[in-house]
């Protein structure tokens, strides 16, 4: 098998597993080589960092990290547990690997193919290559086969509910971090690597965990967790300039095509796409025949629909069919659809009421549901989704669309045939209701003599049982069309149970006497009355505290900053102090020095970041703490060690200093702050994009807090 080729170091390409590609080679036995993807990149979104004070994470259930500051542990599920979720889990694990095996087998045979000119080898190596497409068309099928089973997502009650349909997780291979961010400490960072094999083991432990998620709360947790550790290490350990030397490698979610990026964007998008793809299962696991359940479901699909949205708005060129913008639109608004669907169910659940208004309102929901499922119908047929997209999801969506709109009719017949005619007191609030009710006014007699005239409304009625049975047939005649759905008695029965009643309803108010016509019904125009909203994921919600905070807060010591070697600096106390002037916190900034004095003599300058004082670690120390332990100091003096972000100084940087000290006093005037803004500002022109994330501080940030004014009177030491 020809070895894994590495990408340029700009910042990762993809592995020349192009899905669409690959779908098109599946159908027509093309042996023509997939275009390589463009790294994917994160835009910079309005959010916020992840907050102080968390947890940590676990090992795929049998390694249990510690949390850092509340003691709870976090883990994944066991990979040996055997449920029917984690069978189907290892089935696409195992079939995303021989995929994976073949794609490169057909690489070589290609390679071949087009290096050999003798003629014999060539129809061999085609002969093989004809033998790889169609063991990988079968891998398509059983995969297809696999995400199309969700009825194992289901609930187990014993109440008949329409199928939901979720998502699978992306696989991802195991990664060791270990080699690669100890040499970044020790070059980057200046420390002994060795003293941090704890944290990037915990990193990797988390990282283990989040692979096996379990369907519930702490799941979703244990993915948000693992991705808001992704801002830090992006922050630590990823410069604009120079790419880290790893892979991250995941597998399609549908298709188990295989990618690889260098960067971290793919990580995230992973992660993130996952979080999302969990709340799908979330949501079909719910009981929907409870009012708890329902809402539960609502929630969880609502949440899902803004995860992929916010995937969709945030990363550009992914290198995998499933993180495409279109195939993330399609599942926006098919997460939308269920969430409609469970609006539907839930107003069936809350109108027990049977009377005419009430059944009109279901009618109209029932028609809105229908609506949303055909537009996502339309979606999944388009040009760079259809190929895509399971047959089973398109066939199920279409049958959903058809089912709900012969219910639209079906409540509308009901609303008709089964409650009283309308009375004058009750006339204009109907009359109302059935203006806006119709996208067409039906034939025939006015509006209020069909309200008050019963055999008005029962031929009326009539149409729209016709129309309903018709739309059940289609919808079961669809059904059929699909092998794979035709397995689920769960749709079946419910497709069964709908079309009975209509024909039942149908009997029992068709006359023998009836010697007209049934007309045809017009639409029921959709209305709802719970939009479905698209909630964005809560990075917040799940609070962290950055692995690697010993390396020193972020606004200096990150990736994006370089700075000078430190340097070890002997202080003697004068007559007037130390003569120079700090300012802020974790690190503490010498913000001003005195021409002539102690520390100008020393060699400190302004803009210097003092990192510890006779030995003692500084970097997280207070404005107070490091005045204390400067004011401590004996005759013998004080060693500060200090460090000098490079680009910080320059003739600018003196004219600055020495308009700002005055001779008389030596007190500093300017009230600078410390230089932190051109880190958090700063934007890469690296095809990896930061994700820039405007933070809240608090004491527990691990970014400095911004000093205020410090008075004359205590600004010297």
């Amino acid at each position: 098998m020809p070895p894994e080729e590495e990408s340029p170091a700009g910042g990762g390409e993809g592995d020349g597993d192009s899905g669409l590609v690959l779908l098109q080679a599946l159908k027509s036995g093309s042996t023509r080589k997939p275009v390589d993807a463009s790294p994917l990149e994160m835009m910079p979104p309005e959010e916020e960092s992840p907050a102080g004070g968390g947890e940590g994470g676990g090992g795929r259930g049998l390694v249990l990290l510690q949390a850092l500051k509340s003691g709870s542990t976090r883990k994944g599920c066991d990979p040996f547990a055997q449920t029917q979720r984690s069978k189907l889990q290892h089935r696409r694990a195992r079939i995303n690997q021989q995929i994976n095996k073949e794609m490169r087998m057909r690489a070589g045979a290609e390679n071949l193919f087009r290096a050999t000119s003798n003629h014999k080898v060539k129809e061999t190596v085609a002969l093989e290559l004809s033998y790889v497409n169609s063991n990988l068309q079968l891998l398509k099928e059983e995969l297809e086969e696999l995400n199309s089973s969700v009825d194992v997502y289901q609930n187990d009650s014993e109440s008949i509910s329409v199928p939901m349909i979720p998502l699978g997780l992306k696989e991802t291979k195991e990664l060791d971090l270990l080699v690669p961010l100890k040499d970044f400490i020790s070059e980057h960072y200046g420390e002994e690597s060795v003293l941090f094999e704890k944290e990037i083991k915990e990193f990797m432990e988390l990282r283990q965990a989040m692979r096996t998620p379990s369907r519930n709360e702490a799941g979703l947790e244990l993915l948000m967790e693992y991705y808001n550790q992704l801002y830090f290490l992006d922050s630590r350990f990823f410069p604009p300039t120079k790419s880290l030397g790893v892979f991250f490698h995941w597998y399609d979610s549908l298709t188990g095509v295989p990618s690889h990026q260098r960067a971290l964007a793919f990580e995230k998008g992973s992660v993130l796409f996952n979080i999302g793809a969990l709340h799908t299962q979330i949501g079909a696991r719910q009981d929907r025949a409870s009012l708890p359940g329902l809402n539960q479901a609502i929630d969880a699909f609502q949440k899902a629909a803004g995860a992929f949205n916010y995937l969709k708005e945030n990363f550009s060129n992914a290198p995998s069919l499933d993180m495409s913008a279109a195939s993330l639109n399609m599942l926006v608004r098919l997460m939308v659809a269920q969430v409609q669907e469970c609006v539907f169910e839930k107003m069936t659940l809350l109108r027990a009421q049977h009377d005419f208004l009430t059944r009109l309102q279901l009618a109209q929901e029932a028609a809105r549901v229908e609506d949303v499922y055909s537009l996502v119908h339309q979606t999944m047929t388009q040009a760079h989704v259809k190929d895509y997209v399971p047959f089973s999801w398109t066939t199920m969506v279409h049958v959903k669309s058809e089912h709900f709109k012969a219910l639209s009719h079906y409540f509308a017949a009901i609303a008709l045939c089964d409650c009283p005619a309308a009375s004058d007191a009750e006339l204009p609030e109907q009359e109302k209701a059935f203006i806006q009710f119709h996208v067409t006014m039906p034939e025939g007699p006015s509006l209020r003599i069909l309200l008050q005239d019963p055999e008005e409304r029962r031929k009326l009625g009539k149409a729209h049982l016709k129309k309903a049975i018709m739309k059940h047939e289609e919808a079961m005649r669809i059904h059929g069309l699909c092998k794979i759905l035709r397995k689920m008695d769960i749709l079946q029965e419910v497709l069964s149970f709908a079309h009975k009643r209509s024909l039942s309803k149908y009997s029992e108010i068709d006359h023998e006497e009836d010697f007209f016509e049934t007309g045809d019904a017009p639409d029921i125009h959709p209305k709802t009355h719970q939009k479905p909203e698209i909630k964005s994921p809560n990075f917040s919600q799940v609070k962290v505290t950055d692995l690697f905070h010993r390396l020193g807060p972020l606004s200096v010591f990150s990736a994006k900053n370089k700075w000078y070697p430190a340097r070890r600096v002997h202080l003697m106390r004068g007559e007037n102090g130390f003569g120079f002037t700090l300012r802020g916190d974790s690190p503490v900034l010498i913000a001003g020095v005195i021409p002539g004095g102690c520390a100008a003599e020393a060699g400190l300058k302004e803009g210097d970041y003092i990192i510890s004082v006779n030995g003692k670690d500084c970097k997280w120390s207070k404005h107070a703490e490091v005045v204390q332990l400067l004011k401590s100091t004996g005759e013998e003096g004080v060693e500060i060690t200090v460090i000098t972000l490079q680009g910080s100084e320059g003739p600018k940087a003196a004219d600055k200093k020495s308009a700002a000290m005055s001779s008389g006093s030596g007190m500093l005037k300017s009230n600078k702050e410390n230089s932190r803004k051109s880190l958090m500002n700063s934007k890469s022109a690296s095809t990896l994009l930061v994700w820039s994330k405007k933070s809240k501080r608090s004491k527990k940030s691990t970014y400095g807090v911004p000093f205020t004014a410090v008075g004359d009177n205590e600004a010297m030491y």
